[in-house]
C-alpha cells in the first residue's frame, strides 16, 4: 500500500471548494509520458495554479503503474525545484471502469479516482460509485462520479450519443453513493472530433464550423439541486484551429475536427464547475510540433530535437488554459 501522501500529493476536496468559492476551475490535463508531465508541471508551477494529473486506464497499461507512482512523486520535487515552494498536485484516475481497477489505483498512490458508470443502469451505477467510496474514503482518497453520458471516443471510453444529465437524479445520486464530486453531461464530448458537422454552423466571416451551445440550462438545473457541489466536465477540449491547421499543413488529415469554444468553458468555470478535462489540445499541440519539425528537418533523428519543441508548446498551452480559460492561476501560491 502507498499513500499519496507520502509522495507529496493532495486530494481534491480542498482544492474544489476553493474554486467553487472563488469562481474558477481547476485544470486537469491528460498524460501519457515524460514530455507531457514535465510541460504540466512546468506551466503549473509558472502561474502557481493546483493541477490534476490524469492518467486513463490505457495510458497507465502504456505507462506502467510502478513508473507512474515514482513519475508522480518526481513531479512534485520537480515543481519544488522549480519555485513551487507548496506544490498542489492530485494524481486522478480518469474513467475507471471498474471496482478493481479503482482499488489499484488507491492502493499505488492515487489521491482521487473516478469511477466512470454512467454506462450502467442506474441502481447499478449507485452501487458501482458506492463500493468505491467505501473503499477509497478509508485512505482519504477523493472519488468522482458520473451521471450521464458523453458521445465521442477517448481510449476504452466510447459511445456514439449523448444523454444529458437528469437535474431530479443528481442528489439521489450523490446521496446515495457519497461521492465527492460529479461529472456530467451538458453537450461536451469526448476526443477531437467532438460534433458532427451537420450539428454545426459555418462563420460567415472565417468559413469556419461553429459547434452548438452547451446546455446550460442543464447545468443551471444541477447547480439548483446541489447548491455549492463540485462539477467536473468531461470532453472539454477546445481544439485549437491553429493546431489542426499545423498538423494538416505537414502531411496529417484532420478533417472537421472541432471543440468547445473557450468562452463557453470560461462560462462553466464562473458558475459550479470546478474541474474542467483537457486532453485533445495537448495531443494537438504535441503532434503539431512533431510533425512540424520532421517536416521541416527530416535528416533529424534525435527524440530530444522533436520532443522538446513538442514540450514547449504543450507548456504554452497549459500556461494559456489556465490564465485565459480556467483562471486558476495564482490560486496554489
Amino acid at each position: 500500500m502507498v499513500s499519496y501522501k507520502d509522495l507529496g500529493l493532495v486530494n481534491t476536496r480542498d482544492m474544489f471548494a476553493k474554486a467553487i468559492k472563488g469562481g474558477y476551475a481547476i485544470p486537469a490535463f491528460n498524460f501519457n509520458n515524460m514530455e507531457q508531465l514535465q510541460a504540466i508541471i512546468q506551466a503549473a508551477a509558472e502561474t502557481k495554479s493546483p493541477v490534476i494529473l490524469q492518467v486513463s486506464k490505457g495510458a497507465r497499461q502504456y505507462a506502467n503503474s510502478t513508473l507512474l507512482r515514482y513519475m508522480a512523486e518526481g513531479a512534485v520535487q520537480y515543481a519544488r525545484e522549480l519555485g513551487w515552494e507548496h506544490p498542489q498536485i492530485v494524481l486522478h484516475l480518469d474513467h475507471g471502469d471498474s471496482f478493481e481497477l479503482c482499488k489499484d489505483c488507491v492502493d499505488m498512490g492515487f489521491s482521487s479516482v473516478m469511477i466512470d458508470g454512467s454506462h450502467l443502469p442506474y441502481d447499478e451505477n449507485v452501487a458501482l460509485t458506492r463500493k468505491v467510496v467505501e473503499y477509497a474514503h478509508k485512505y482519504d482518497v477523493t472519488v468522482e462520479g458520473e451521471l450521464g453520458v458523453l458521445a465521442g471516443v477517448e481510449d476504452d471510453v466510447k459511445a456514439e450519443h449523448h444523454t444529458y444529465t437528469r437535474p431530479e437524479e443528481v442528489v439521489d445520486f450523490v446521496t446515495k453513493t457519497g461521492c465527492d464530486s460529479l461529472a456530467i453531461s451538458i453537450g461536451t464530448s469526448h476526443g477531437a472530433y467532438k460534433f458532427r458537422p451537420e450539428q454545426c454552423h459555418v462563420d460567415p466571416a472565417t468559413g469556419r464550423l461553429v459547434p452548438p451551445p452547451l446546455a446550460f440550462d442543464v447545468l443551471e438545473g444541477v447547480m439548483k439541486e446541489l447548491p455549492g457541489f463540485p462539477i467536473v466536465l468531461h470532453g472539454s477540449s477546445s481544439v485549437p484551429q491553429e493546431e489542426v491547421d499545423t498538423i494538416n499543413k505537414y502531411g496529417g488529415k484532420l478533417k472537421a475536427a472541432i471543440g468547445i469554444p473557450e468562452d463557453e468553458l470560461r462560462k462553466a468555470a464562473a458558475l459550479a464547475v470546478c474541474k474542467i478535462n483537457i486532453d485533445s489540445d495537448s495531443r494537438l499541440a504535441m503532434t503539431a510540433a512533431v510533425r512540424k519539425v520532421l517536416a521541416e528537418h527530416p535528416e533529424e533523428f534525435d527524440p530530444r530535437k522533436y520532443l522538446g519543441p513538442a514540450r514547449e508548446n504543450m507548456r504554452k498551452l497549459y500556461i494559456h488554459k489556465i490564465v485565459n480559460v480556467l483562471g486558476s492561476n495564482g490560486k496554489a501560491e
